[in-house]
């Protein structure tokens, strides 16, 4: 039987299980972070659910408004929202939420909870109207503001490096939900008869090296000149596009196959357009814990100090040695003319 190689747990456990067993790989932890990934796992497969039946019952397209990015508002991303917020708020273990649809912390009522939660509900909403894959992606934090009080600022501006736990819920041909606390990756595959996630891929490894590369073509004559150049060179070299434009299943694809996302800067968000706490900490956090790497360009992803919650930032993130190799074309000296 194929087994996880950290835990020596056999593929087919359930999720509940797998938390009880690695909650012993913290020193502080007393079940509350075991709890909160429950919660969210509970969220999740409401969100399934929903997902399934939006044709049916009315919930796909749009909500005819734009929510706090600028960006418009499905009825999915609303009722996702709601579905992971009140998840988090009845678990308890939550003090406080930040999510890409609402503009301020949402604090849960729960002040002695020792947790943030940084999250979007619902990545590439756009495309439920078409049957293409979905995600949730979050990221965990301890807080550092005292228990007992109201969640900060602060405590979703501790940078990437502090997070506890991160990952996503793809909702695609099946529900997976992939984590990592830090101690390697797992994915979870949902069996709906039973409304269990069972552990399907153990100790995930990112291949260092792949033959796909992940953005969006109608733009590259507007990205940075030697992010043209990287992408010319490995068109040359045999890699081919593959994009979906639903983030976590791009992402997804790349971790398990081998392969560059890059969501570089352009005139029109030079800035870049992912969020930071919610989409490119918790997916690097996540890649780097397989083996892969993340950068803005400049700087390793999760060495970046956010100034706040909502921050954009560039992304390349995929298999080592094709990051890598971006990161040497982006940063190599130019020739002075």
């Amino acid at each position: 039987m194929e087994t996880n190689n950290q835990l020596g747990l056999p593929v087919g456990v359930t999720l509940d299980r797998f938390i009880k067993r690695s909650q012993s790989a913290f020193g502080y932890a007393t079940g509350e972070l075991s709890q909160l990934l429950r919660d969210i796992a509970l969220a999740g497969k409401i969100v399934n659910r929903e997902i399934n039946q939006a044709g049916l019952i009315g919930l796909a397209g749009s909500m005819g408004n734009a929510n706090v990015q600028g960006e418009t508002q499905q009825k999915l991303d609303v009722i996702a929202n709601i579905r992971f917020v009140r998840a988090l708020k009845n678990g308890g273990e939550a003090c406080a939420i930040v999510s890409e649809e609402e503009e301020d912390i949402i604090y849960t009522g729960n002040d002695t909870g020792k947790y943030v939660v940084a999250m979007d509900p619902l990545d590439g909403s756009s495309n439920i109207d078409v049957n293409v894959s979905v995600g949730t992606i979050f990221s965990i934090y301890r807080r550092v503001s005292p228990l007992g009080t109201k969640a900060t600022f602060e405590d979703f501006l501790q940078g990437g490096e502090k997070q506890v736990a991160a990952g996503y819920i793809l909702y695609g041909t099946s529900t997976m939900l992939v984590y990592t606390t830090g101690h390697g990756v797992s994915g979870f595959t949902y069996e709906t008869s039973l409304g269990e996630f069972f552990l399907s891929h153990p100790d995930i490894k990112s291949p260092v090296n792949g033959n796909m590369y992940t953005c969006n073509d109608a733009y590259i004559k507007n990205f940075p000149e030697m992010v043209q150049e990287y992408i010319q060179r490995i068109r040359e070299k045999g890699c081919t596009a593959r994009y979906i434009g639903s983030m976590v299943a791009d992402l997804h694809r790349n971790l398990l196959k081998g392969g560059i996302y890059l969501y570089p800067p352009v005139p029109k968000t030079p800035d870049g357009k992912l969020r930071l706490l919610y989409e490119c900490y918790p997916l690097a956090f996540l890649v780097e814990q397989a083996g892969g790497k993340a950068f803005d360009g400049n700087h390793r992803t999760l060495e970046i100090l956010p100034n706040y919650i909502h921050q954009r930032s560039p992304l390349y993130i995929g298999s080592a040695a094709m990051v890598e190799e971006l990161m040497k074309t982006i940063q190599k000296p130019q020739e002075l003319t």
